[in-house]
Order: C-alpha cells, then structure tokens, then sequence
C-alpha cells in the first residue's frame, strides 16, 4: 500500500499544494495591497489615489531586464545541456552500452536542456535589437 501512496503524493498532492500555496500568497498580497488603497481612500488626507495605486502595484520588469533574463537563462540551459551530452558521449566512449542508463538518460536531458537553452538565446539575439539603449 505504501509502494502506491508514495508516488500518488508526488505526483498529484504536491504540485496541488505548491500551486495552491503560490495562488493564496498572490491573493493575500493583492488584498493587503487593497487594504492599504481602501484605507486612503477613506482616510482622505490629501493623498492622490491614482498615485498610491500606481505605487503599489506589483513591480514590473524592464525590458533590459527581461533581456538580461532571457540571456542568462539560455546560457545556463545551454552549458547544462552541453555538459549531460559530454557526460553521455564519454560514457559511450567508455563502452556502455547505448540503451544503458548512464548514456541514455544523460544524453536526453542534455539535449532537452541544450534546445530550451538555444531557444532562449535565439529570443535574446532576435529582440536584443528591438530594445532602445
């Protein structure tokens, strides 16, 4: 019976519960954020409330650093990937044999990791230009 409910946690119960955990954390930030505009508003001692609301709003990113994001992102991807597909290829060289573990798994994380990280540093080279200094 435990050889069933391990897995069932793993794979159901806890991404439940971190989506569930992100969602109540961005909820009550939003409301507190509420809270403090509502109580402005009613307090009315000359504080703009357009200005307030505009202050309290979630930070956003610039696109610098989205760019930045984005190119740190596809580099580290890509070094992972790179270094798994060297860790599979020497494993080959050794002699392993191809269906074998520890040349197989390494090589298709490494090259899962090497696209997700060669898509990234497409993105950054192709709107790198788009973005005004």
């Amino acid at each position: 019976m435990q050889q069933i409910l391990v897995p069932i946690f793993v794979c159901v119960v806890l991404p439940v519960a971190i989506v569930a955990i992100i969602f109540a954390s961005r909820t009550n930030n939003d409301n507190k954020r509420a809270k403090v505009l509502i109580k402005a508003i009613e307090s009315n001692c000359g504080i703009d409330a357009d200005k307030l609301a505009e202050a309290l709003q979630r930070p956003k990113k610039t696109a610098r650093e989205i760019l930045n994001l984005r190119l740190l992102r596809g580099c580290i991807f890509s070094f992972i990937g790179l270094a798994l597909c060297i860790v599979g290829i020497v494993s080959l060289c050794i002699g392993t044999e191809f269906a074998a573990d520890p040349v197989t798994v390494p090589l298709v994380f490494g090259g899962i990791s090497l696209a997700i990280g060669l898509s990234y540093l497409v993105v950054y080279f192709v709107t790198r230009k788009q973005i005004k200094d």
